[in-house]
């Protein structure tokens, strides 16, 4: 008996990580799966040309995929894997901290959209408290790290108060550059689940995820770059590459 107790303690972070009762389908159309040597992380189709995420998922040999449901799965129809030009982090951004982390990834071929591709819209205004939003990423099933993820998920929530986040994150300063969503208080699960997971609210992207304590689709509290804020870097970039 002892020695169950002590292997489902051991392997909860991998059994949380997973909901066996969540229905599989196809991912939103504007997902994008960025697959590394490292760890894979969650882009965002903005432009034909351009695809966003978070600036910590800067990592070596990315290779960007779109059209992807289930990334463990190598014979899946429908994916599009693109070569990139070049990655361009926010000039701000610095690896010790959470803030202006974002990253723009040009590719090198133009993306024609379609029922399984498509571009979501940049915010023209900010999403306000309690906007309900989409928050879609990839989870694992298996506590193997060597292995993709396998189920796209996603989960409603909405955004909260600065004042509630900060009570959520008390040893983070939440900035007026980030937005917060999920419930009050989070449960802090441990969890599986790929990095820089968007936040889409009617259909536009408003945020993507900069740091979690918990599992982001299971609607604990988290802490987002606020896409609003940013937009003039965004198509100042794109226009100068």
């Amino acid at each position: 008996m002892k020695f169950i107790l002590s292997w489902v303690i051991l392997n909860l972070p991998c059994v949380l990580a997973y909901d066996p009762d969540y229905p599989h389908g196809t991912s939103p159309p504007y997902l994008v799966y960025l697959k590394s040597d490292y760890f894979p992380c969650t882009g965002v189709l903005i432009h034909p040309l351009w695809v966003i995420t978070a600036a910590s998922c800067n990592l070596l040999n990315v290779k960007v995929m779109l059209g992807i449901t289930n990334p463990s799965k190598v014979t899946e129809q429908n994916v599009e894997v693109v070569g990139l030009v070049k990655m361009i982090n926010h000039p701000d951004f610095l690896i010790t901290s959470i803030e202006n982390n974002l990253m723009l990834i040009k590719l090198k071929k133009y993306i024609f959209v379609k029922d399984y591709v498509k571009v979501v819209s940049l915010p023209e205004a900010p999403a306000t408290e309690d906007t309900m939003c989409t928050v879609s990423t990839w989870a694992y099933n298996l506590c193997d790290i060597s292995s993709d993820p396998d189920s796209p998920q996603s989960v409603n929530v909405s955004v909260i108060s600065a004042a509630a986040c900060s009570k959520a994150y008390r040893t983070r300063s939440v900035t007026g550059h980030m937005l917060c969503l999920g419930i009050v208080p989070g449960r802090r699960q441990p969890c599986k689940e790929v990095r820089a997971a968007p936040a889409v609210c009617d259909g536009v992207l408003q945020g993507i995820v900069t740091f979690a304590d918990g599992c982001i689709l299971r609607a604990d509290v988290g802490i987002y770059t606020k896409i609003y804020d940013y937009v003039p870097w965004i198509q100042d970039t794109i226009l100068q590459n």
